[in-house]
């Protein structure tokens, strides 16, 4: 590998939903640098997490239909048993729930968990709660995708949480998807939630750092065996 490439590969794209805040950092640290050499170091400072907050790095995704895939970076928070938001249309009753919570640093692309068409989107307007709460699942404002996928339906949730405010999907209802094809991204920290069928046995467990587009969360037809975990 040439200097240039180990150059070009040390720093992650940045997605262009993220260029107008940096902007937006970067002249603010700029008009600060006039008053004060502290607060334009402050400035860069953020101006330089912002660009982090917005990395999109690719991603190296299993295709195989036997296999659910994190839809996001961040910390399994919960797996079991649950019932999906009403307004996505799948019955009152429960299904498999995968959640993933993102803080502040993590990667916030989202990812398609599955293959499938994507029958339906829909937004709901809610609070802005801690989405590590499990009452966040009902309550916060979210953006729920259905996609129907070879082995039954299943659904991703977008959660705002406490300081998240904004919600940006670019799936499109009816459009076919791609396991791990990005489909938007919450600003800023939050929670996706995955709703799997009958069949689904879980492949995280609490606590685990996923990684969106890489880390099997969950595999279709497999013995129902918890994975066994230590903490090192």
């Amino acid at each position: 590998m040439s200097l240039q490439q180990s150059i070009r590969n040390a720093f992650v794209p940045v997605h262009r939903e993220g260029w107008p805040f940096i902007g937006a950092f970067a002249g603010a640290a700029i008009i600060l640098g006039v008053f004060s050499t502290s607060l334009f170091w402050i400035g860069a400072i953020l101006t330089a997490w912002c660009a982090y907050f917005f990395r999109d790095p690719e991603r190296v995704t299993p295709v195989d239909d036997r296999l659910a895939i994190s839809p996001a970076d961040g910390i399994v928070s919960a797996v079991g048993p649950a019932v999906p938001p009403r307004e996505l249309g799948l019955g009152a009753g429960e299904m498999l729930r995968i959640s993933v919570f993102m803080n502040v640093f993590s990667c916030h692309v989202n990812r398609t968990p599955v293959r499938g068409r994507l029958s339906r989107i829909e937004h709901r307007a809610g609070k802005f709660l801690n989405a590590e709460l499990d009452k966040a699942s009902q309550e916060n404002e979210r953006n729920g995708l259905v996609i129907e996928s070879p082995h039954g339906t299943v659904a991703t949730v977008q959660i705002a949480g406490l300081v998240a405010r904004r919600i940006v999907c670019w799936a499109e209802e009816g459009a076919d998807t791609a396991v791990g094809e990005r489909i938007g991204l919450i600003r800023f920290g939050s929670r996706v939630d995955v709703f799997l069928p009958e069949g689904a046995v879980a492949r995280v467990a609490i606590g685990q750092t996923a990684i969106a587009g890489e880390t099997v969360i969950a595999e279709f037809g497999a013995p129902r065996v918890a994975p066994l975990v230590r903490v090192s």
